[in-house]
């Protein structure tokens, strides 16, 4: 059965249930299991698995101010609760060698697709557009895929500016715990909202309800 990502919300690092996940995640790929690349600031840690596709982040707890360039053996893991998860659906870029790309861009790039071609996120069903309780992702679910669903969004930008330098559109189910950045020429310049809906998913974060 598909690991379930939204229940690992709250867990430290150490914690079974993130290792049982991680554990089934790999068998869906070639590739096997190793220590995740480690970025540590003050005030968040990041675990990036750039072969699963998947990156968590973690919230320092109890008055702990992680420094700079730790590493995993360095860090108080019992101190860090996981605060929000990033999934990638990272298909090969369509632009060429000489593009300029952004720092984070980048590093978003390093991402593999995500291990799953097919997983399931649950909803609230009194706050989603059609009333069920789930919605199924797939590595070709777009946006009227997913406001069909989910109805309109809670938040959204980006979109705007020249296509070549804009921010991808993204919107966010704050009630659901669901935020989505498109990905594609559909996603970017002056009609991105317009051509969006045929833009496919290129990062969902997935944190916890706003239930407000």
């Amino acid at each position: 059965m598909a690991p379930d990502i939204q229940t690992l919300l709250g867990a430290n690092p150490s914690a079974d249930s993130i290792t049982v996940f991680l554990k089934d995640l790999v068998q869906y790929t070639n590739t096997s299991l190793t220590a995740p690349e480690v970025k540590s600031y003050s005030d968040a840690v990041y675990f990036n698995y750039y072969p699963l596709g998947i990156s968590f982040l973690f919230i320092p707890q109890k008055g702990y101010k992680p420094t700079r360039g730790l590493k995993l053996e360095d860090l108080q893991v019992d101190s860090l609760v996981l605060d929000s998860i990033n999934v990638y659906n990272a298909p090969k870029p369509k632009t060429s060698p000489t593009t300029t790309t952004t720092s984070s861009r980048t590093a978003e790039l390093a991402f593999s697709t995500y291990s799953l071609s097919k997983w399931n996120l649950s909803l609230s069903p009194e706050a989603s557009a059609s009333n069920e309780s789930l919605i199924e992702i797939s590595l070709t679910t777009n946006g009227k895929d997913l406001v069909s669903c989910l109805g309109e969004p809670d938040r959204k930008g980006g979109g705007s500016g020249p296509s070549s330098g804009s921010i991808g559109i993204w919107c966010e189910w704050s009630k659901h715990g669901i935020m989505v950045e498109f990905g594609g020429d559909e996603a970017r310049g002056p009609q991105a909202w317009e051509r969006g809906k045929d833009a496919m998913w290129r990062v969902i974060t997935v944190f916890r309800p706003n239930q407000e």
